[in-house]
């Protein structure tokens, strides 16, 4: 099975591109061109990931993992829908936190603590039959052919988080 992520960004919209791209913090940015930030829960429990998923970090296929999800919203307007995920026994170890954050921004605490480590970005331009893309499309009126995102591994104490973010068009009105 072929991944659809891939180390650099294709050539699109370039409001898109500066948002892709940036290396800091996606709550930091929203939050600082909006005047009304919220996160919004949809869950996180034990549950099954993708394969790519998985494999990225480094647990058997099939195995229950870890995975939270919610909407960003600026403005009341949805921007971001963002999936996290590690192993089970993480969750119980370097990324306790992780479980009990309800409708706080994972970022303050990803980008805040000074053990945590980032991986490089890696992109992807998903289309109506992913997964990601059918769980962040369920809040639109209008589904775009395509969703961006990206997706970069976070470590603390050498545990993985696959941490993605998927853009929705309304991001473009925060520059």
């Amino acid at each position: 099975m072929t991944s659809c992520w891939k180390k650099f960004l294709p050539r699109i919209d370039v409001n898109y591109t500066q948002w892709l791209r940036d290396q800091g913090s996606l709550t930091q940015r929203i939050q600082q061109r909006c005047q009304n930030f919220s996160v919004r829960p949809v869950q996180g429990r034990l549950a099954g990931i993708a394969y790519d998923e998985s494999r990225v970090l480094g647990i058997p296929t099939r195995q229950l993992a870890y995975s939270r999800e919610v909407f960003l919203y600026a403005d009341g307007q949805p921007v971001v829908f963002a999936h996290s995920t590690c192993a089970q026994h993480h969750l119980y170890g370097a990324w306790r936190a992780l479980g009990g954050m309800g409708s706080r921004p994972l970022g303050a605490m990803l980008f805040s603590h000074p053990l945590v480590k980032r991986q490089p970005l890696h992109y992807a331009g998903l289309c109506a039959g992913h997964p990601l893309y059918q769980s962040a499309s369920s809040i639109l009126e209008v589904s775009p052919p395509k969703l961006w995102a990206r997706r970069s591994l976070f470590y603390l104490k050498d545990a993985p988080l696959l941490v993605t973010e998927v853009y929705f068009p309304h991001i473009l009105t925060l520059d």
